[in-house]
């Protein structure tokens, strides 16, 4: 997949509704896995997207998996010491505040690319590659799926879904958002 650009996304916290892509909480309760739509607001601020898994308040493992403009994806797992994060691109960030604040919350600094670059740039990932091991995506395999630059960030959201077991449920709520 060739790297393409929302044009002037720098301004993406006003333009929520021209974004594609969805955002949802998956969480891991009584040994059942359950996926829940999170507002638009969370593919363009990792604050809202942070808050909104915090007020889950699961007891069981829960995270938020974001596809944002179909261009990169999040994955974002709250816990007491801090949020583990992994970020699908970090050349996002060039273009995209949360993929800007994904690699300020990671102490890594935004790529020094010029925009008009992008597109000649091989996307790598940032973060961390072990943040689902505990729950059956070892470290290797996510590395593997972060690496897989020619599917769109639906389709390596999908492996992890899969590989996890919770493909049907993500696939029932991604049918009921507006698209």
């Amino acid at each position: 997949m060739g790297v393409q650009r929302a044009e002037n996304n720098s301004a993406s916290s006003e333009r929520v509704g021209d974004l594609e892509g969805f955002g949802v909480a998956v969480v891991r309760e009584d040994g059942r896995w359950k996926v829940k739509a999170l507002a638009a607001a969370a593919l363009t601020s990792l604050r809202v997207a942070e808050e909104e898994l915090r007020a889950l308040r699961s007891a069981g493992a829960f995270f938020g998996l974001l596809d944002v403009d179909d261009e990169f994806f999040v994955v974002l797992r709250p816990a007491p010491s801090g949020t583990r994060l992994l970020l699908s691109d970090a050349t996002a960030a060039v273009d995209y505040d949360i993929a800007a604040d994904v690699l300020e919350a990671l102490n890594i600094e935004v790529p020094d690319i010029d925009p008009d670059d992008l597109d000649d740039v091989e996307p790598w990932g940032e973060g961390d590659m072990s943040l689902l091991s505990d729950l059956g995506v070892p470290e290797p395999v996510l590395a593997v799926i972060v690496a897989e630059t020619d599917l769109y960030p639906d389709e390596q959201l999908g492996m992890i879904a899969q590989r996890l077991g919770f493909a049907t449920e993500l696939s029932g709520v991604l049918d009921k958002l507006p698209r």
